[in-house]
């Protein structure tokens, strides 16, 4: 459920603007180069997922404002790591220091800043390797260049193996084999997403401590970034989503040992984020004001 929503390069967009209080529809479809067919299925899933409710117009429910932190990182990685985009991305400020900051990542049992090394992740009562690759077919990626906001971010998490290659990766998987075999991928696939994501400075190869004929692939600094997109989404996926069974993965601190549960800071004044903290403003080049 939680890939569906945030893997998906429309929903995204539409969250965005909804973000930014957009709530009627003839707005989405000023502000996007979409069409009513497409624009009228993606507002009926979001309102069947209980992201949106429909009156009058369209209005996030507490479950739709609850991904103010996935948002939120998405903008942040493709910020920092992806130099080209068809449109501005939009400016957050926040409005406790009144500055323009980028998130970071922190633990909220103890408050300190942490890195994917710092969380230890296993699977829960309701993980495993099989069930790690989400179900389903993959929505159509957005055909118009004016439409990727979100570039790099749909690349990988925009298509099922994609998504579960990367989390993998994540969980500790560096082999060609590891990824065929505990994901259950077809080699083809393995082969190409690894690819593209080396392309993209996702992933770095390096020869095998096992043998030297064999590669292994490893995050990068980049890969390692976007780890708060993926720990962000899990939780709002736990927190909306509850498996009877108990949550499907589970993350501890190494750093004071418990569970981890992410939180985002500002990173100028390193006070803790609040939804209706968080100003998103358009860039310069997209301003305008906005219905509300």
């Amino acid at each position: 459920m939680t890939l569906g929503l945030v893997g998906d390069e429309w929903n995204l967009l539409i969250l965005r603007y909804a973000m930014m209080g957009v709530r009627r529809y003839g707005e989405w479809r000023s502000a996007l180069p979409i069409s009513h067919a497409v624009l009228t299925g993606r507002l009926a899933h979001l309102t069947e997922s209980g992201v949106f409710e429909k009156t009058s117009d369209y209005r996030l429910t507490k479950r739709g404002r609850d991904l103010w932190p996935v948002l939120l990182t998405v903008w942040a990685w493709e910020s920092a790591w992806v130099p080209e985009h068809a449109e501005s991305l939009p400016v957050m400020v926040h409005r406790g220091c009144g500055s323009a900051f980028t998130p970071v990542l922190a633990c909220q049992a103890c408050g300190e800043a942490a890195l994917p090394r710092d969380v230890a992740g296993t699977f829960g009562p309701s993980g495993t390797w099989e069930r790690s690759v989400p179900s389903g077919t993959t929505r159509r990626r957005v055909a118009s260049a004016s439409a990727g906001l979100f570039p790099q971010t749909m690349t990988l998490i925009g298509n099922r193996w994609s998504a579960a290659i990367l989390g993998g990766a994540f969980q500790g998987l560096h082999r060609f084999r590891d990824f065929e075999q505990r994901l259950g991928a077809p080699p083809a696939i393995v082969a190409d997403r690894l690819r593209v994501f080396c392309d993209l400075g996702i992933f770095e190869q390096a020869p095998s401590a096992d043998r030297a004929d064999w590669t292994t692939y490893h995050l990068t600094d980049k890969g390692r970034a976007f780890f708060p997109v993926v720990v962000t989404a899990i939780a709002w996926g736990h927190r909306w989503f509850r498996a009877p069974e108990g949550p499907a993965l589970v993350y501890r601190h190494l750093g004071c040992g418990e569970a981890f549960v992410p939180r985002l800071v500002c990173g100028e004044c390193g006070v803790a984020l609040r939804g209706h903290d968080v100003a998103v403003e358009r860039a310069v080049a997209d301003a305008g004001p906005l219905r509300r």
